[in-house]
């Protein structure tokens, strides 16, 4: 059978053309996910605030009989003067520590730094670190410093830039949450839309229950760190424990960053203090994790820790500390749209094993 030789050339080059045409579309659909990620993360976070702050306030409406928007007032007032409440409390005592660690910070700093130039590898790491400011504006060095504080500068306006749509956003979902489910669901064709809704409903309750219950382990975290560290005799302890509530927002890597201060500090008072400190947090993380976290979080207690650690690493590489701050929930987010549309919808597969 003879073949026409211009028409397999045209065959040809309509594949190569369609080949290309779908590389093309997946390479923009990377780099628009890539642009847009951040302010995707942006978005979840504004999610996570919306969520408790509706649920509470339906609660709320249910049991008063009042209307959701006047609840949500009420909820948004409580919380903010439960916090300033809370913050007049605590300020006066977190402020004196604050003044304290600026005084201490630098003899703990030359501690440390005393501690490791007793290992080989310790003094080749401290020769590689100016011993004063005086060096570092030396060849070139001023206009390095003018260069990090121009960055550390940036990078705070960043950081209130983001916490200002993060607000902002999360109000919006939070009082007309059906605005934005409604023009999402009418996206899809309209056979899909119920199932849609089903889905929606279930990263709801997915991401609040997850959210709770991480909130829950803070707490359980600071208080336990609090005492612990104040039996021990540990120097600021309140600021410690602070920063170790609000590290475990982190999974995996929270608890390392949280015990890295306080090791600094115990290492004041000699390595024996140290290492009741390391023993001490090596507890408080076997009970977040496997008592804690268990009963609170039955849900997520699912997720493989190597496989969130592998999401934290990926998404940490895109979007930084913030891809490492979220990279839990967008995991808890996945696994709910795996089991629903892959699982339940394209293998039929509703056992949920």
């Amino acid at each position: 059978m003879n073949t026409n030789p211009t028409s397999s050339r045209v065959e040809f080059a309509r594949r190569v053309c369609i080949a290309v045409g779908i590389a093309l579309f997946f390479g923009l659909v990377t780099w628009l996910l890539g642009a847009s990620f951040n302010v995707l993360l942006l978005l979840l976070c504004a999610i996570l605030i919306a969520l408790p702050l509706r649920a509470a306030a339906r609660w709320l409406s249910q049991k008063t009989g009042w209307r959701e928007g006047i609840a949500l007032i009420v909820v948004g007032l409580t919380l903010l003067g439960t916090l300033a409440g809370v913050g007049a409390l605590v300020a006066p005592l977190i402020g004196e520590q604050t003044q304290q660690l600026q005084q201490e910070l630098p003899g703990v700093l030359k501690n440390a730094q005393q501690q490791i130039e007793k290992t080989s590898w310790g003094k080749q790491l401290i020769g590689q670190i100016p011993e004063s400011p005086e060096k570092l504006l030396k060849g070139g060095g001023g206009s390095q410093l003018a260069g990090r504080v121009f960055g550390a500068v940036s990078g705070t306006v960043s950081v209130f830039t983001d916490l200002y749509v993060i607000f902002f956003l999360a109000l919006f979902l939070a009082a007309e949450p059906r605005l934005y489910t409604d023009g999402l669901v009418n996206l899809i064709p309209p056979a899909g839309r119920q199932r849609t809704r089903h889905i929606l409903a279930q990263l709801d309750e997915s991401l609040l229950g997850w959210l709770i219950g991480t909130l829950i382990s803070m707490a359980i975290v600071g208080l336990l760190s609090w005492l612990g560290l104040s039996l021990l005799g540990v120097r600021l302890a309140g600021i410690l424990a602070l920063f170790a509530a609000l590290i475990t927002f982190i999974p995996n890597l929270g608890p390392v960053l949280a015990l890295i201060p306080a090791l600094l500090f115990a290492l004041l008072d000699g390595p024996q203090q140290a290492l009741n400190v390391l023993l001490l947090y090596v507890g408080i993380q076997f009970v977040e994790s496997n008592l804690v976290t268990p009963l609170i979080q039955k849900r997520l207690n699912d997720i493989p820790p190597a496989l969130l650690l592998l999401v934290q690493i990926i998404v940490g590489a895109f979007a930084g500390t913030l891809g490492l701050i979220m990279a839990a929930p967008l995991l808890a987010i996945l696994m709910v749209l795996v089991r629903t549309i892959y699982q339940e919808d394209m293998l039929g597969d509703s056992s949920g094993d």
